[in-house]
């Protein structure tokens, strides 16, 4: 495949019918009931989702109460710290409820309603997507539960504080690491005792079919957005597009629409301590082909085959596998799959905040720490449209706790700089 022409029908080629970008993705379930259930869901995506009816009135959502477009912003003050290369920041964290997880949440409401169901099912990490999906519950009328680990409850007090105050009810997890695979694993298994009057929201483009599908539809609004208002704006396109990657769904909706442009794309994975196995959560830098969680994909295992522990200092990137478009994209080397460790990330989270005015989630700062290491490299001058995925009022209490306000922290990171 060309790198960027021959994707002009993409879109139209993947997935497959039964769920596969390549060998990635498809439903290995293996439980009747939610094989079932899945199915259902599929069928009722796939009738629905080329309805003028229902596109009307999810354009009209996005609009009237989701307040896009979001915009896309000049970070001038900190392009002209770096050196020459200038960063454009594709507003997410300016969408309702602060990130880019309302897209496909509200997508998912919708659809719901359409099914005729009465409640939401999701689990969360960073919290964002369970707010969002609390949100959408609201919106829609719906009973909602929110299946979230332990730790991540600790970490991200703000977002447990909002999906109550929404009306859902917050379960905790207490198995294995607390975190967000067990999660998944958790609200997987609601699901398949409540499917008949519920419908599983996923939080990323992962899962198995229709959820990289569905999520990658819903969040494709971010990249369309995005092409249009750079060239509106600079007349030209960036030179190289950037999002962090979990799972991957801002990331997926960022890619989409510029995979056939003379553009360079780059995943950011979390490095976090390190490359040893339950230091980070860059699943496509470190990981192997298996099943997880019912697809197929890139993901992180132990020796013994099992699932490895997943670790990021940001809890919305701390799953142990990638969307199976990610890794598909990666197998044709269309989109560069990089990492940004913890250290790199909370400096870019700090930089953000003291030089635009603008605090980010940990999560984007992955990607905008990327953005940082390419125009301090120097070289030819370029352009880096990077999506930030959401706002980092939800971090606010973490970061404080271990990093302060950042003074000390950035002096020892220019430190480190200066010894480099």
């Amino acid at each position: 495949m060309n790198k960027y022409k021959d994707f002009d029908g993409y879109l139209k080629e993947y997935p497959t019918t039964d769920g596969y970008f390549g060998k990635y993705g498809g439903n290995y379930l293996d439980d009747p009931e939610l094989i079932k259930a899945f199915n259902e869901y599929a069928e009722g995506y796939y009738t629905i989702a080329q309805s003028a009816q229902f596109i009307a009135e999810l354009r009209r959502i996005r609009r009237d109460f989701q307040g896009r477009p979001t915009p896309v912003y000049h970070c001038q003050r900190l392009s002209n710290m770096l050196g020459k290369t200038q960063i454009y920041l594709k507003r997410e964290d300016l969408n309702h409820t602060g990130a880019h997880k309302l897209n496909h949440c509200m997508g998912e409401g919708l659809l719901a309603k359409y099914m005729g169901k009465k409640k939401l099912i999701a689990e969360t990490g960073a919290g964002q997507h369970g707010v969002a999906l609390a949100t959408a519950a609201a919106y829609f009328g719906l009973e909602c539960d929110i299946y979230m680990g332990e730790v991540d409850i600790a970490k991200q007090a703000p977002n447990v504080t909002r999906m109550k105050m929404l009306g859902a009810r917050v379960v905790p997890v207490s198995a294995g690491l607390k975190t967000l695979k067990e999660a998944v694993d958790a609200a997987f298994e609601a699901y398949s005792r409540e499917y008949k009057n519920a419908i599983y929201c996923i939080g990323t483009a992962a899962g198995p079919h229709p959820f990289p599908l569905m999520v990658r539809d819903f969040q494709q609004v971010v990249g369309d957005e995005a092409r249009s208002q750079f060239l509106e704006q600079t007349g030209h396109l960036p030179d190289k597009v950037i999002a962090c990657v979990g799972g991957g769904s801002n990331s997926i909706g960022t890619f989409i629409p510029f995979l056939a442009d003379p553009v360079e794309i780059y995943g950011v994975e979390p490095l976090g301590k390190g490359a040893a196995i339950g230091d980070n959560a860059a699943s496509v830098n470190f990981g192997r082909e298996g099943v997880m969680h019912g697809f197929n994909s890139i993901a992180l295992f132990n020796p013994d085959g099992e699932p490895a522990p997943a670790y990021s200092v940001a809890s919305g990137l701390d799953y142990p596998a990638v969307g199976p478009e990610h890794a598909y994209l990666h197998d044709m080397g269309r989109v560069n799959y990089v990492t940004v460790d913890d250290n790199d990330a909370m400096e870019a989270f700090f930089m953000l905040s003291r030089y635009e005015g603008i605090i980010p989630a940990i999560e984007s700062s992955h990607a905008l720490a990327y953005a940082m290491r390419i125009a301090r490299e120097g070289g030819r001058p370029c352009s880096c449209l990077v999506t930030l995925s959401g706002r980092g009022d939800k971090d606010l209490d973490y970061v404080v706790e271990h990093y302060g306000y950042g003074d000390e922290f950035l002096d020892k990171m220019a430190e480190k700089r200066e010894k480099a």
